[in-house]
């Protein structure tokens, strides 16, 4: 067994909004359907993008990027969100994609029940991931400043406490 190292990632958390208002008013299949294609969509853009999806959870995902792909993998999450807003919209459902993303050290490696191992990452990193507020696509103050200026001017100063938004989004606390 292959022991669990440190790494310093890009972590990223999307999910949907309304997703359980949508699938009330659907049938089971058709909610499978649904998340398929967007599993689908998420695939093709974080893969061609060097990133890497760890993990479905329902309508959301856990996504990482190395280090030396953190602008490519900011970029490609904002495609990733025009692509699922923009499928959304032209299917009719209220819904939108909601990112965020930090970056930190995590332990990553293979765990899992004895015969069924998936590679994962774990850490205080994660959860700072999973846990920022974002009304659509937000980052941390560690991930902007790993960031060259290019890809920078996509975020505005967002506090307290400091996240950056995408430079499209309204402030709305």
């Amino acid at each position: 067994m292959e022991n669990p190292k440190q790494k310093n990632l890009l972590i990223s958390f999307c999910d949907l909004t309304n997703f359980t208002k949508i699938s009330r008013n659907v049938n089971e299949t058709e909610v499978f359907n649904y998340l398929s294609k967007i599993y689908e969509i998420i695939g093709e853009t974080i893969e061609g993008s060097n990133g890497q999806v760890i993990k479905f959870i329902g309508d959301a995902a856990l996504i990482i990027f190395e280090e030396i792909h953190i602008d490519a993998g900011i970029m490609a999450l904002k495609k990733l969100k025009l692509k699922i807003d923009e499928y959304n919209k032209i299917n009719n459902y209220d819904s939108r994609l909601i990112i965020k993303a930090h970056f930190g050290q995590v332990v990553a490696g293979m765990i899992g029940t004895k015969n069924d191992k998936h590679y994962d990452i774990l850490g205080n990193e994660v959860n700072i991931a999973a846990t920022i507020k974002s009304n659509g696509f937000a980052i941390t103050i560690e991930t902007f400043r790993k960031l060259n200026a290019k890809t920078r001017k996509f975020f505005k100063k967002h506090t307290p406490p400091i996240t950056y938004i995408d430079i499209d989004e309204r402030h709305k606390d």
